[in-house]
C-alpha cells in the first residue's frame, strides 16, 4: 500500500541540496515530488518518493549524512499540530505517548514506541513500508528530528545513552558526531534512541492543561477522519513484535483490545489474514537483512520471528526460489521474490 507523510518532511530540503552543490529542483523532479508541495506543508505526498529522494541527493551529493544535513535546524513547528501536543503535556513520557498515537497523521510511514528494561528505554521508529534501498537518510532524518526534539524539551545538556542504527557506520561519524554529541552505535537490531527511564517523569514547562485539552479534540476529530484500517494497524505491531519473538494473534489482539475473531473478522474483510500480513512484512523486512553480508543468518532469523535457522531457511527458500547465500552471491533466481515483490 501507499503511505503519505506531510510535505513539512521536505523543510530544509532546497538549502541542503543547493549547500552541497545540487539543484533541488531537478531532484524533485526526478523524484516524481511536484514543487507545489513545497509551498504548503500540509500537503499528503507519498513516503516512498521523499525516501527516493532522499537518497537520489545523497548518492548525488556524495554526502552520506544528508539526511541529518536536514534534520539539525528542525524545530517543533515544523512537526504542525503534531509539535503542539507534544509541547503540551506534563512529562516526557505523555509527550512521547500522545506523539506516538498521532504519529500517522504526520507521517503514516512511521510507527513508534517506547520499550523499557532495566532502568533505560529504547525509544524506536519503524518505517513500515517495504522501500527496499531508501530507507537510510529516512531513518537518520526521523531519528535526527526526534533528538532534536527531546534536546528542546529536556534543555540542551540533555545526552542520551546512544543513538541506533539498523544499517551500516558510514565513512565519516563527523556529521553524527555533530548532531546527535552522543554514542552512535550502526548494525544494531532496531533504529532508536537509548536514554535513562527516569528521563521520560521529566517535566515539560510549556505543559498548559487547557491548551492541551484544546490541542487533543483537534488532533482527535482529525483522526477520526483518517482512514487506519484494521490491516495498518496489525502491520505495524507485527513490525514491532517479530523480532521477540511473541508475535501472535492473540498478542496483537491484546494490543488492540479487541479478540482475536474480531481481529479475523476485519482482516477477512479486506481480504487478508494475520498469516498474510506476517509474510508481506517478512518479505519488505528480509531484504533489508540479508543486503549486509556481515549480518549471522541465525541474526536474521531472530529479527524475522522465526524459531530457528532452518525455519527462516525453508521459507526463505520457499518464498525466493534460492537459499540465502545463492541469493548474496546472485546466484539464485529471484522470480516471484524480492525484484516482484517491491515492484
Amino acid at each position: 500500500m501507499s503511505y503519505l507523510l506531510r510535505s513539512a518532511a521536505l523543510t530544509n530540503y532546497v538549502e541542503v541540496a543547493r549547500s552541497v552543490g545540487l539543484d533541488p529542483y531537478f531532484q524533485l523532479s526526478a523524484a516524481g515530488i511536484n514543487r507545489s508541495a513545497l509551498l504548503d506543508p500540509d500537503t499528503m505526498i507519498p513516503a516512498e518518493a521523499v525516501g527516493r529522494l532522499l537518497e537520489a541527493s545523497a548518492q548525488a551529493a556524495a554526502v552520506e549524512g544528508f539526511g541529518l544535513r536536514m534534520a539539525e535546524n528542525r524545530e517543533l513547528s515544523n512537526l504542525g499540530p503534531l509539535g503542539f501536543v507534544v509541547r503540551e503535556q506534563p512529562t516526557l513520557r505523555k509527550a512521547l505517548e500522545s506523539m506516538a498515537h498521532y504519529l500517522r497523521l504526520h507521517n503514516e510511514a512511521i510507527y513508534m514506541r517506547i520499550e523499557e528494561t532495566e532502568g533505560l528505554s529504547v525509544i524506536r521508529q519503524d518505517i513500515v513500508g517495504g522501500f527496499p534501498g531508501l530507507v537510510r537518510q529516512a531513518t537518520e532524518l526521523v531519528l535526527g528530528v526526534l533528538y532534536r526534539m527531546l534536546s528542546m524539551i529536556l534543555g540542551a545538556n540533555w545526552k542520551p545513552r546512544g543513538i541506533c542504527f539498523t544499517h551500516d557506520a558510514p565513512v565519516s561519524l563527523t556529521m553524527h558526531e555533530r548532531v546527535f554529541g552522543a554514542p552512535v552505535e550502526f548494525n544494531q537490531d532496531f533504529d532508536g534512541i537509548v536514554c535513562l527511564t527516569s528521563d521520560l517523569d521529566a517535566t515539560i514547562p510549556t505543559y498548559d492543561p487547557v491548551m492541551a485539552h484544546l490541542v487533543r479534540r483537534y488532533l482527535d476529530s482529525m483522526l477520526v477522519q483518517s482512514n487506519e484500517t484494521m490491516s495498518d494497524k496489525v502491520r505495524k505491531l507485527v513490525i514491532a513484535l517479530l523480532p521477540s519473538g511473541a508475535c501472535s494473534v492473540e498478542q496483537l489482539a491484546q494490543q488492540l483490545g479487541l479478540d482475536r475473531r474480531t481481529v479475523h473478522r476485519h482482516l477477512a474483510q479486506s481480504g487478508e489474514s494475520y498469516s498474510s500480513i506476517v509474510d508481506t512484512v517478512r518479505v519488505e523486512l528480509v531484504m533489508r537483512y540479508v543486503e549486509r553480508r556481515d549480518r549471522p543468518l541465525s541474526e536474521v532469523a531472530t529479527l524475522l520471528g522465526f524459531s530457528s535457522l532452518s525455519a527462516f531457511s525453508r521459507w526463505f527458500n520457499g518464498r525466493f526460489g534460492c537459499s540465502v547465500s545463492a541469493w548474496r552471491s546472485g546466484k539464485g533466481q529471484r522470480s516471484g521474490g524480492a525484484d516482484e515483490a517491491f515492484a
